[in-house]
């Protein structure tokens, strides 16, 4: 790679543009009521979701009877239950258990999962539950799922499955002019900007996008870039601190002061990129937002100089909107790691293709996963196929194109956390190419960053 020689201008070149539909409406919260029970959002699941999983079952077990739990005893042979899955868990963290003198429980040590061979799966719906057993492993699924089982119920009240169905994907969404020339998204997650931190590598990736540094080649593939989308997690653990509140105010100040000054580097980082190109900031787990999914985005008054440009938006988390008519759907890597923690699925990918099947973002909220109590409707259905679903903060990149049963064509996309692999993607809005894009763990020039089409 060559520089520009001293005394030679820059290559001059224009920024390519793309049209954006935000979809994210239903995930920005209007009112907070958190008086409500969480039981009415897997009513409002299982509600939106029936229609959908009566074609899917109707389609491949034509003929067989759809019954309510209820309604078991009354059935002779094969038949079809819809409903939500729970999943008993003798290893989930509960506070019931942890606070009863009647258990008396010694502490338990730390665990990253919890699941165990006991694990069982029961079925529920509006008026009944049942056991399930047979063909079916536990650590495969998780509570909240929505399906259908075909199979009889057995002796001792437990219903033994011979197949299980989930609800229909939507079709690919309507046809859209799409590019006729390649326009990319830039999309990275993890940041991990602290106090006192080394923003070299942000800085890098920063003017390279914003056309500062590169060769001719790379600057223009640079300016093909028509959107930047970060993915959580733009600052660090480190900048929380979870007794901050529990301390006398001047024990406190450098906490405080310390949190600022990371938000400030964030700040700076981009009104850069925002001068240059648009720029979509998630927040994430360790971001100045709340906790609960949906997370809302971070207040304008947090980032004063890159909300001062049209070209910044504070989006939620989860995220949707349309680019240059491709349907974009994804999350700061909260849901995926959740499936982690709690099923036998190891593959961030595999966990992707089952929110696909599951047709929903965060199955696991509210069990173990917390959201906001949806009272009449659960916003985290995937009710438009998306083109494109990313998860942010992985533990390192990764890419497939999955296709659904209909012909759906969804390109999955596994985020690693840069501050840790300094890796990020970059997606062509025409065919959904993706090419990694990696600065190095240690750079002393930026050739590294040349991008690598994904194989």
């Amino acid at each position: 790679m060559q520089l520009p020689a001293a005394g030679v201008p820059a290559v001059q070149l224009e920024r390519s543009a793309a049209d954006l539909e935000d979809e994210a409406a239903r995930f920005r919260l209007q009112g907070r009521d958190f008086s409500r029970q969480y039981c009415h959002v897997y009513g409002a699941r299982l509600a939106a979701l029936r229609h959908r999983l009566q074609q899917a079952a109707a389609r491949d077990w034509e003929g067989v009877p759809v019954k309510g739990i209820s309604q078991l005893e009354e059935v002779q042979g094969d038949c079809v239950l819809l409903g939500t899955v729970f999943k008993q868990q003798q290893l989930k963290p509960s506070i019931l258990k942890e606070i009863s003198d009647e258990h008396n429980l010694m502490p338990q040590p730390p665990r990253d999962r919890f699941i165990a061979d006991s694990d069982e799966l029961v079925l529920e719906d509006d008026l009944a539950r049942v056991r399930l057993e047979g063909d079916i492993d536990p650590q495969q699924y998780v509570t909240g799922i929505i399906c259908a089982v075909l199979g009889r119920e057995e002796v001792g009240g437990k219903f033994r499955v011979r197949q299980i169905r989930f609800p229909d994907l939507p079709l690919q969404q309507p046809e859209r002019p799409l590019p006729t020339e390649d326009k990319w998204l830039l999309l990275v997650s993890g940041l991990g900007l602290q106090a006192g931190g080394d923003m070299f590598l942000s800085q890098l990736l920063v003017d390279l996008v914003t056309g500062q540094l590169g060769s001719e080649e790379q600057q223009r593939d640079m300016a093909a870039v028509v959107r930047v989308i970060v993915a959580g997690n733009s600052l660090s653990a480190s900048s929380q601190d979870k007794d901050f509140l529990k301390r006398a105010a001047y024990l406190g100040s450098d906490v405080a002061e310390q949190s600022a000054q990371a938000v400030r580097s964030l700040d700076d980082l981009l009104q850069q990129l925002a001068a240059s190109c648009p720029v979509d900031l998630m927040p994430g787990e360790f971001d100045p937002t709340n906790h609960l999914l949906p997370q809302q985005a971070l207040h304008r008054c947090l980032l004063p100089k890159a909300a001062a440009y049209r070209t910044f938006r504070g989006v939620t988390n989860p995220y949707q909107a349309v680019v240059a008519g491709r349907r974009l759907t994804g999350s700061a890597g909260q849901n995926v790691h959740d499936l982690y923690r709690y099923s036998a699925l190891d593959d961030p990918l595999t966990s992707l293709e089952r929110l696909l099947a599951w047709s929903h973002l965060c199955p696991t909220a509210p069990d173990t996963l917390s959201c906001y109590p949806y009272y009449d409707r659960d916003p985290f259905i995937i009710e438009e196929c998306p083109d494109l679903l990313f998860a942010g903060n992985q533990k390192s990149f990764a890419t497939k194109l999955h296709e659904g049963p209909r012909g759906q064509r969804v390109r999955l996309l596994c985020l690693p956390e840069f501050h840790r692999t300094a890796t990020c993607a970059l997606v062509s809005l025409r065919s959904l190419e993706v090419r990694k894009l990696e600065l190095g763990a240690a750079v002393s020039s930026i050739d590294s960053a040349s991008p690598q089409p994904d194989k």
